[in-house]
């Protein structure tokens, strides 16, 4: 039922609704931004599109990055229209994917909630696509078919000529590029709804702290936790730890090592014991002193595991119930739904773990988070580096303050001036993301420019340096287009394979596509290699 419970609306989200209403009544195809600052309620925003496009007749597709989110959505939907949606993704049994498959194809599920996979439904009369969280990395299918579902469902809305909407807090430099190119439109929530005022953002300087090397928590951090459980409200903790490859830091002065040529990090290899830039294939030995402080053997891995941080805060607050959230200790979404709701119900005081926690959870009295490792994301070169960091802070950040008292977020980093922190310590998204283009744009990087990947896998190092070396030998000719590597993948050896790995960079409106099948096809590869090919790739790894 289209309007079975209306929620009353601020008039910020009445006129973006309004707009994003008046689209899908136009029909054709366009794709609009709804770019909301965390806690401005973007979810009821959207929500008012889908009746406009049931009351066609027509179905709506929302989008969801991860399985892990869609259980307290679902009560959520199930609340606003009074019905349960069909929902689509990896863990439904066998007979519920046949039952929706059917309902889908047969027109009788006009309502759909899934993951990425649910773009390639035979849908009756697909009316309406929500992407929602566009700017999420788990929207890149990395096996198989390689495809990017937010690009993939803009692509399915110009074939069907139907509406997409794409709504984040902190959308991908690709969507805003598209905006300022006027290819997409966008509609803005400045403010939180209600009450709630963005949190408080502290930088934390780790270099200033005196830490021993098995401690993490700060001492401006554990006064704030300390603090917060003395006025019984709930706190996070939090590990950016997960998809990057390792670091090494001076500890004296938080100098990184990075390549003269391009702006990715080195990386050490320990087989090697050299520097390797996984971007454009330079390597060099590991300096005996630092470079930038000239301190001598204070390189050391950076990054701790959320295990240990739990340990160190019980023994800071014995009586505190404190859990540990990270996808890789959680069973499926059934146990991150129960941790949620044990932070709903208040049975849990501190909840310490990685990027599962960024997801779009609305925790009333969390009025602390608190940044483990601010820093470790802007290592391991990936362009994105930087923009993923910020992304990922921007929306922990977001999940502090979001009821009736004033949030706090303490970032501890060694790099307090880098472009990153203090754009969240100032909240100046925009000047970040500008910045960022324009370094885009110099190194020739997405989204200004095109980026595809070749990587060679096999069992035999030897066959799989020479194929690769073979595959630079043999590659067109094209003044536009530039040929990095090969170089060995962040991950030389992975799944008992080794793996090399060419990029290719390309001005937008040239023939990528023509240039890499006429190279592909020039080449035999050998039956005991494979040759995978990623146009616009997000993992680096």
């Amino acid at each position: 039922n289209p309007d079975h419970h209306l929620p009353q609306l601020t008039d910020d989200q009445r006129r973006a609704a309004d707009s994003l209403t008046a689209k899908v009544g136009e029909g054709g195809a366009h794709v609009t931004l709804l770019d909301g600052v965390t806690g401005s309620g973007k979810t009821e925003v959207f929500c008012e599109a889908i009746p406009a496009c049931l009351r066609q007749g027509k179905q709506a597709l929302l989008l969801l990055p991860e399985i892990a989110m869609t259980a307290a959505l679902l009560d959520r939907l199930t609340a606003r229209f009074g019905e349960r949606p069909v929902v689509w993704h990896s863990d439904l049994t066998e007979k519920q994917r046949r039952l929706n498959w059917h309902a889908i194809a047969q027109g009788k599920a006009l309502f759909v909630v899934g993951a990425r996979s649910a773009l390639f439904l035979p849908y009756a009369k697909l009316g309406l696509i929500i992407v929602d969280e566009e700017h999420e990395a788990a929207y890149k299918q990395e096996e198989g078919v390689i495809y990017h579902g937010r690009d993939m469902a803009v692509v399915r809305g110009h074939i069907g000529g139907f509406p997409v909407v794409l709504s984040s807090a902190t959308p991908s430099l690709e969507t805003l590029f598209n905006v300022r190119q006027g290819k997409y439109e966008s509609v803005r929530l400045p403010q939180r709804f209600g009450a709630a005022v963005m949190p408080k953002i502290e930088l934390v300087d780790l270099r200033k702290q005196k830490l021993r090397a098995t401690e993490f928590i700060s001492p401006p951090l554990g006064v704030a936790l300390k603090e917060t459980l003395a006025a019984g409200q709930q706190a996070m903790l939090f590990l950016n730890r997960r998809g990057y490859a390792p670091l090494t830091l001076c500890r004296a002065c938080g100098h990184r090592m990075q390549c003269p040529h391009c702006t990715s990090w080195l990386i050490e290899h320990k087989k090697t014991g050299r520097l390797h830039c996984h971007h454009c294939g330079i390597a060099a030995p590991k300096p005996e002193t630092c470079p930038a402080c000239g301190a001598a053997d204070k390189f050391a891995a950076c990054g701790p595991g959320v295990e240990r941080v739990a340990e160190e805060a019980r023994a800071r607050f014995p009586d505190a119930r404190i859990a540990i959230m990270a996808s890789d200790t959680l069973d499926g979404a059934e146990a991150a739904q129960a941790m949620v709701n044990q932070m709903h119900n208040r049975e849990l005081d501190v909840l310490i773990g990685t990027q599962i926690m960024a997801k779009g959870y609305h925790f009333p009295r969390l009025t602390l988070v608190g940044v483990v490792d601010g820093d470790l994301g802007l290592a391991g070169g990936d362009p994105r580096a930087a923009e993923r960091t910020f992304q990922l802070l921007q929306q922990m950040a977001g999940r502090s303050g979001r009821g009736d008292t004033a949030g706090r977020v303490l970032l501890q980093t060694t790099a307090p001036e880098h472009p990153v922190m203090q754009a969240l310590l100032k909240n100046d998204r925009d000047g970040f993301m500008a910045a960022e283009l324009a370094e885009r744009e110099a190194y020739h990087l997405p989204p200004i420019w095109r980026l595809a990947s070749l990587t060679v896998s096999g069992t035999d190092a030897r066959q799989v340096i020479a194929f690769a070396e073979q595959m630079a030998r043999v590659a067109p000719q094209m003044a536009d287009i530039k040929l990095l590597g090969p170089a060995p993948a962040p991950f030389a050896m992975l799944r008992g394979k080794y793996r090399h790995r060419l990029l290719i960079q390309s001005p937008r409106g040239s023939a990528l596509h023509a240039y890499l099948r006429a190279w592909v096809n020039a080449v035999r590869v050998p039956r005991s290699l494979r040759l995978i090919v990623d146009v616009d790739p997000y993992s680096f790894l």
